[in-house]
């Protein structure tokens, strides 16, 4: 039977031996980085089921290092702490971390932790969800693009968000000056034009051999249904 990889990113020896011996013990394979880059290229070259992360590394903080792995892999985080400040546990979690534990821990509670993210990741791997290229945060007003945050302006982001809804679908410059213009009695088609001219060169930063969004002559803009999940 494969036991599941666990990455321990931790730079003091005794709680990365602790943890190595507990996971060990229980039937997984615990691997461990004495800091953030060494565990990115870790990650990068054998994942890891599972990432339990130091907050407080020597080289980057685990936030950067948890932001920088989300660029390319979904492998769940459990944040290590050894501050019992709440604003860490926000943090921590409002990233996307799947669980947060504070120092001093019980290993045995850790791994306990552990194997249930990872049952409940095994349950959603039952029914993937195709990647996306478009992610919209209607909360944040933002939208990402293969997990690049894109900076928008108030009708550049109406415009993409409401392209993106509604993929392959062609939208005439009057149905999106309606549904994204507050009014459109002095505007002109040529502001869309100028949008969907300024929303494309900033996704071609992102990916510079695609093009998003389509034209058809005569009628408008679509998004573009054949873009690839990843880059």
């Amino acid at each position: 039977m494969i036991k599941p990889a666990i990455l321990i990113v931790e730079d003091e020896p005794g709680i990365a031996d602790t943890l190595q011996y507990a996971l060990r013990t229980d039937g997984f394979e615990p691997h461990w980085a004495a800091t953030g880059e060494a565990a990115l290229q870790r990650q990068r070259e054998a994942p890891a089921a599972l990432v339990i992360l130091d907050v407080g590394l020597p080289d980057l903080s685990g936030f950067e290092v948890f932001k920088r792995l989300r660029a390319f892999s979904d492998v769940p985080v459990v944040f290590l702490t050894a501050r019992a400040d709440e604003i860490d546990r926000v943090v921590g979690l409002e990233l996307g971390a799947d669980d947060y534990v504070a120092k001093p821990f019980s290993p045995r509670e850790l791994v306990a932790r552990v194997r249930t993210i990872l049952r409940r990741a095994a349950r959603a791997g039952a029914a993937p969800v195709p990647a996306r290229p478009f992610q919209v945060d209607e909360g944040r007003r933002q939208i990402r693009f293969y997990g690049q945050p894109l900076e928008l302006s108030r009708y550049e982001y109406g415009l993409l968000k409401t392209l993106v809804e509604r993929p392959g679908h062609v939208y005439s410059r009057d149905v999106l000056l309606d549904k994204v213009w507050d009014t459109h009695s002095d505007s002109l088609d040529r502001t869309v034009d100028a949008h969907v001219k300024t929303l494309r060169a900033k996704l071609k930063v992102v990916a510079p051999g695609l093009e998003p969004i389509r034209t058809h002559r005569g009628s408008g803009y679509a998004l573009a249904e054949d873009l690839p999940g990843t880059l």
